[in-house]
C-alpha cells in the first residue's frame, strides 16, 4: 500500500491470536488435570464416603482455580460497540467493526474485529494488550503500538487509558487492580490453609480459614468497585456511538465465589456446634478406636482423652492368707511385735 502513495503505517500481514489468554489455560489446564486424577481414583473409595470425598474434592478445586484464575483475567469490567470509524491516521476511509474494550487487574485489553473482516483489501481483526502491572510501562507499550500503526480505534482507548491522559482512568483502574490483586492473593493462601487444615482434625479451624477465603475475595470486589465508582466519566466516542463498560464475568465469578466459601465457612461452623460428629463424618475423620475419645474443643483434638477412672473397669480386691500377711508385716515393720494381730 505505501507503494501507491499511502504514507500511513500498517501491518505487514495478518496475526493469529489464541483463542484464549495463555495464563488462564495454564491454570485451567493444572485444576482440570488435578481433578481428572481424583476421578480415577475415585473407584477405590468405598461406600458413601465416595460421595463426600467427591464432593469436597470438586468443590475446593473449583475455589482455588476460580481465585487464581480470576486475578489474571482482563475480564473485570468490559464493554462492546458496533461502530462505523476510521481505520488509519491521516486517512478519511472508515471501516465497520465491533470494537471491545476489557479491563482486568493489570491492564486492558482491546479488540477490534471487522464486519465484514475483510475490508480496505486488509485483514480487521485486532487483539491488542497495554499492561500496567509487575513492572511494565504502559507508556512504553503505548509508544510501541504507535510505531506498529495500529488501527484508530486501538490507539484511541488506549491513549485515554495512559498515565497523561486528562480522564485519569489510568491511575483509578491501576489503583484498584493493585489492591483487588493483593486480596486475591491472600484468599488463595487462605484456600491453601483451609485444604490443610480440613484434612486434619481441626475442621473448625479449616471452615474459619474458608471463610476467610470468601471475606478476602469480597474485600477484593469493594476495593476495585469503590475505586472505579466514584471515577468522573469518561466518554469514550468511536464516531457517532459511545462505548459504556459494566462489570465483567470475572467480577461476577468472583462474587459468586466469595458468598459460597462465606456460606460453606459458616455451615460448617453451625454444624461443628450442633452435630460434630456428622461433621467429622462427611470429611471421614470418625474415631474408629472405642477406647479412645477425641474432647469436643477444637483446639485439643490433636491429644487423646482416654477413658476416665469411673469408666475404667474395678480393681480386683485380692485377699492374701494370714501367714503371708504376717511375713509381708515383718518384712516391712521388723521391730513391731503386733504383726499377727
Amino acid at each position: 500500500m505505501a507503494g501507491f502513495g499511502h504514507t500511513f503505517p500498517f501491518y505487514t500481514g495478518p496475526k493469529r491470536a489464541f483463542p484464549m489468554d495463555t495464563t488462564l489455560a495454564v491454570i485451567i489446564s493444572i485444576f482440570l488435570t488435578a481433578l481428572v486424577i481424583f476421578v480415577i481414583i475415585l473407584p477405590g473409595i468405598r461406600g458413601k464416603t465416595r460421595l463426600f470425598w467427591l464432593l469436597r474434592v470438586v468443590t475446593s478445586l473449583f475455589i482455588g482455580a476460580v481465585t487464581l484464575a480470576v486475578n489474571f483475567s482482563s475480564e473485570w469490567s468490559v464493554g462492546q460497540v458496533s461502530a462505523n470509524t476510521t481505520y488509519k491516521a491521516f486517512s478519511p476511509k472508515r471501516i465497520s467493526a465491533n470494537v471491545g474494550l476489557q479491563v482486568g487487574l493489570g491492564g486492558i485489553n482491546i479488540t477490534l474485529i471487522g464486519t465484514p473482516v475483510q475490508q480496505l483489501n486488509e485483514t480487521i481483526d485486532y487483539n491488542e494488550e497495554f499492561q500496567w502491572h509487575l513492572g511494565k510501562d504502559y507508556a512504553e507499550e503505548y509508544t510501541r503500538a504507535l510505531r506498529k500503526g495500529l488501527p484508530d480505534p486501538v490507539l484511541y482507548l488506549a491513549e485515554k487509558f495512559g498515565p497523561h491522559s486528562p480522564c485519569g482512568l489510568y491511575n483509578q483502574y491501576r489503583l484498584a487492580g493493585h489492591y483487588a490483586s493483593a486480596m486475591l492473593w491472600v484468599a488463595f493462601l487462605c484456600w491453601l490453609l483451609a485444604n490443610v487444615m480440613l484434612s486434619m482434625p481441626v475442621l473448625l479451624y479449616g471452615g474459619h480459614m474458608l471463610l476467610a477465603t470468601g471475606i478476602f475475595q469480597l474485600l477484593a470486589l469493594f476495593f476495585f468497585s469503590m475505586a472505579t465508582s466514584f471515577m468522573p466519566p469518561c466518554p469514550l466516542h468511536l464516531g457517532t456511538v459511545e462505548l459504556h463498560t459494566q462489570h465483567g464475568p470475572a467480577f461476577w465469578t468472583t462474587l459468586a465465589t466469595g458468598l459460597l466459601c462465606v456460606l460453606l465457612g459458616l455451615l460448617m461452623a453451625v454444624a461443628h456446634r450442633l452435630q460434630p460428629h456428622r461433621l467429622k463424618a462427611f470429611f471421614n475423620q470418625s474415631s474408629e478406636d472405642p477406647t479412645l475419645e477425641w474432647n469436643a474443643e477444637e483446639g485439643e483434638l490433636l491429644t487423646p482423652r482416654y477413658r476416665l477412672m469411673a469408666e475404667s473397669p474395678k480393681p480386683r480386691d485380692i485377699r492374701l492368707s494370714q501367714a503371708s500377711s504376717e511375713a509381708c508385716c515383718r518384712e516391712e515393720h521388723p521391730g513391731e511385735p503386733n504383726c499377727a494381730l
